[in-house]
């Protein structure tokens, strides 16, 4: 087998780990006031933070496809392509692209920098709640300002502390070498 294979395969095992760690992120939840705060953000950070902005992506397209076609992979167990197209389906779909953001800050060969992980951290947080937010003030017809202080507000605190541990962990898997790609 060729170094490259190995590597390709590496970054495949990486990438559907990545995957499963957002699926369980999402039963990973701490029922803090009225709406509870689960670690599906942070592993997406991480995703993308670990495998770059293609594999990011595509391990959060794996995770949307384990959910649409039946696995209880959804915050709460749900799946089906019914909650994805339902209320807190822009947070989905902002999530694919929060890790394909997240993964820009990744230069290869070197670790991720904390300027640029809390820039692309923050741009991808953003992404979500823009898509989140809007896709639930449509789905749910409610007000721009309800669906702000219901499904963005709440969250802010906790997910900007989630990208910074994500950079944290990012970081040390860097320092000892165990990044998908680095030698």
């Amino acid at each position: 087998m060729s170094d490259n294979t190995l590597t390709d395969l590496h970054q495949l095992v990486w990438t559907a780990l990545m995957a499963a760690m957002v699926a369980g992120g999402a039963y990973l939840v701490f029922p803090i006031g009225p709406v509870p705060i689960s670690m599906q953000p942070f592993f997406v950070f991480l995703a993308g933070f670990v495998l770059g902005p293609r594999s990011g992506l595509l391990a959060l397209g794996l995770y949307i496809l384990a959910g649409t076609v039946g696995l209880p992979v959804f915050s709460g167990g749900h799946s089906g392509l019914g909650h994805l197209i339902g209320p807190t389906g822009g947070y989905l779909f902002g999530f694919a692209l929060a890790a394909w953001l997240c993964g820009f800050a990744r230069k290869s060969g070197r670790p991720v920098s904390w300027g640029a992980g809390l820039a692309w951290g923050g741009g991808a947080l953003l992404t979500v709640y823009a898509l989140g937010g809007a896709w639930l003030k449509f789905a749910l017809d409610m007000t721009w300002t309800k669906a702000w202080l219901v499904g963005v507000v709440p969250f802010i605190p906790w997910d900007g502390l989630k990208v910074v541990a994500a950079l944290v962990c990012v970081r040390y898997l860097f320092r000892f070498g165990l990044l998908p790609g680095q030698r």
